[in-house]
């Protein structure tokens, strides 16, 4: 008898055929809402394999309600919506999607980024409200984009591509990592930084670090303090990573210049937040990965991690949880 799993999201085709091949699958079905906790707690308790994204919290109420649970397979990179201690007491393996989305974030992060310093978002609503009368020599002018300084926070895969980007519009780039990395120092060009030292010299901040209690509210109303007049802040990691309420207070102040955000705190943010409201801030709904080649072989890896824990095999991309 195929083990029975539970899936709390749509997969694309090819992985979605893998998956029913394999095993008898309960899936949530409505694409535009996520599965409510309760749901997933209650599908979840005869399943042997759960596949989830990181918008489920997976806490450990959850995971003991799921006596015959031996593998959870998360179709992203970050697991801080699992509680891994808890997994790791009732031996259930987890696997993550590492890797795979690296090009597409960072090619995301380069939109953003141009997007935010030639104010795009304002100049699309410019002409769709009728505003565009004719051509000024002060009509929304934006940031140089070459030749500026951008600081890198975080120097991890999507940190490391970026960077690479950067070249081709002859930034200086600065970074801050926990370790300091001298040899991809010399093979990208980029100088190391204190954290406070980077926000101060750069023009745009562009943050790439997993969530973690060292992260969360790492861009607070001291760190947007000590940001260059005029900067553009970005953001495609996690959405705690940076304070809201500081953020919306350095935008209306224009303290800094523009933010743009794929990720935000809360997520999604209700359609009322006051962060939607500044003109000076561009919001996109967490698709820097969302790409058709980047979400097809994220949903084949998180497939190929479920079979495997399932028939009790090493995961192809397990979650290290020692």
């Amino acid at each position: 008898m195929k083990p029975k799993i539970y899936l709390t999201r749509r997969l694309p085709q090819s992985a979605w055929a893998e998956l029913i091949t394999a095993c008898q699958v309960e899936s949530w079905d409505h694409e535009s809402t996520p599965p409510p906790y309760q749901e997933i707690k209650e599908k979840i308790q005869d399943k042997q394999g759960l596949l989830c994204l990181l918008t489920d919290r997976i806490d450990r109420e959850l995971i003991e309600a799921a006596p015959s649970l031996k593998v959870i397979s998360q179709c992203a990179v970050g697991v801080d919506n699992i509680d891994l201690e808890a997994t790791n007491q009732h031996n259930i393996v987890v696997g993550n999607t590492p890797g795979v989305l690296t090009n597409a974030t960072a090619d995301f992060t380069f939109a953003l980024l141009l997007a935010a310093s030639r104010r795009l978002g304002e100049a699309i609503d410019y002409v769709r409200s009728g505003s565009w009368q004719t051509w000024g020599l002060t009509i929304l002018l934006g940031s140089d984009v070459f030749s500026a300084t951008l600081g890198i926070i975080g120097l991890g895969r999507i940190g490391r591509a970026v960077a690479k980007r950067a070249r081709g519009f002859n930034m200086h780039v600065l970074y801050y990592d926990e370790v300091r990395q001298p040899v991809l120092e010399a093979e990208l060009g980029v100088e190391y930084r204190s954290i406070d030292n980077l926000l101060r010299e750069s023009d745009f901040v562009t943050l790439h670090v997993n969530l973690n209690s060292n992260t969360k509210g790492l861009i607070n109303t001291r760190t947007l303090k000590l940001m260059k007049p005029g900067s553009i802040l970005i953001n495609t990691s996690r959405g705690p990573v940076v304070d809201s309420d500081a953020l919306y207070q350095a935008l209306k102040n224009n303290h800094i210049a523009y933010a743009a955000l794929d990720v935000t705190d809360p997520e999604p943010l209700p359609h009322n937040h006051k962060l939607l409201s500044l003109p000076n801030l561009i919001i996109t709904p967490h698709i820097a990965s969302a790409t058709v080649v980047s979400r097809n072989k994220m949903a084949l890896m998180a497939v190929h991690n479920l079979i495997a824990g399932l028939r009790d095999k090493p995961l192809p991309h397990p979650v290290d949880l020692s």
